[in-house]
């Protein structure tokens, strides 16, 4: 998105901050280094000589955002046309109910701080710590390091395969030992220091998961791997991951699969853009089996994150042309997926 210019910057901070903000900072930048769609991030210098990350909202944001998704939900109707026997009002809601959270930089800090506290000291992340926060303002510690975007472009091998295996066990681990899930899944928001840690940024969008990750996930992987697919299309009746009046079969639920399930069928997986077109292009196939079999499928509001971010992750190792031990990672974090 276009910069804010300064003036209005300074506007912001004069609201959030109060109007003697400038005592806090050391120094501040008025050019910003990112600007996206709700905000933009300044580089200053706190008044104890820390760098930071000033992440200021653009003004008017959040009505323009929350105009946005009442105009999506105008278009439900025809969203069920296409998943038709799908609740689709209430996949709306949940999107409009995380898009909310994210207008709050106070919960964005408050993620923040949850995921510093369960990483501190790791020897595979690092999380900058907040510094201040305000509804529009947040203050975070500088994170120096090379984003994801640029090792996708121009990354050693060895750079890709560490990337994706750290991506890979953050999103897996984040549940178990944070209680939350990261749930913006960009290149942009991660980044790969100099000794190998994983730096994560950007805590908006976050799903609260106290208990973990939901443990029939992890099931439904395992009877997957196993091609239990008798006892599988039962979990998923049960789970309501089948519309409501719509029959699915055992040969129908392992031919849907079958294409998905390459990274867990070895110790370690190749993520390839081909592989990840050639699954894509199978799912969205109007002529194929597996696409009319998709249709009977159902998505319950409350896996929207997870799924998210799953395939989100995936993407990123594709992109990432990388070697990931995916198996090792969901037998120590995927509830359910190690069976007694």
């Amino acid at each position: 998105a276009p910069p804010l210019p300064a003036r209005a910057v300074h506007r912001v901070l004069d609201q959030q901050l109060g109007t003697k903000w400038r005592e806090r900072f050391e120094s501040f930048d008025d050019v910003p280094v990112a600007s996206a769609s709700i905000g933009q991030v300044h580089r200053a210098v706190w008044s104890d000589g820390r760098e930071v990350a000033v992440k200021v909202q653009y003004p008017g944001a959040d009505e323009a955002l929350r105009a946005d998704m009442r105009t999506l939900s105008r278009f439900a109707g025809l969203f069920a046309t296409m998943m038709p026997g799908a609740d689709v009002r209430a996949l709306l809601d949940e999107l409009s109910a995380r898009t909310e959270e994210e207008l709050d930089y106070r919960i964005e800090a408050d993620n923040q701080r949850a995921f510093a506290k369960a990483f501190a000291g790791d020897e595979k992340f690092l999380i900058p710590r907040v510094v201040a926060s305000a509804p529009k303002v947040v203050v975070t510690e500088w994170l120096s390091a090379t984003p994801l975007s640029a090792i996708i472009s121009g990354g050693t091998r060895e750079q890709r395969n560490r990337a994706g295996a750290l991506l890979a066990e953050f999103h897996f681990c984040s549940p178990a030992r944070a209680g939350l899930l990261h749930s913006d899944p960009h290149p942009g928001n991660f980044m790969l220091l100099d000794d190998g840690r994983l730096g994560v940024i950007d805590f908006g969008a976050t799903a609260a998961m106290p208990d973990g990750f939901p443990p029939v996930l992890g099931r439904m992987v395992r009877l997957a791997l196993d091609e239990r697919f008798d006892e599988l299309t039962r979990l998923l009746y049960d789970n309501k991951f089948v519309l409501p009046g719509r029959t699915v079969t055992d040969e129908e639920i392992a031919d849907y699969l079958r294409p998905f399930t390459d990274p867990i069928h070895t110790e370690s997986f190749h993520f390839t853009r081909a592989w990840l077109q050639r699954v894509a292009g199978t799912a969205t196939d109007f002529s194929s089996s597996t696409f009319k079999t998709a249709r009977t499928l159902n998505l319950p509001p409350e896996y929207v994150s997870v799924f998210r971010v799953l395939l989100g992750s995936v993407g990123i190792c594709a992109q990432l042309d990388a070697e990931a031990p995916y198996m090792r990672i969901l037998s120590e974090w995927l509830p359910g997926f190690v069976e007694e």
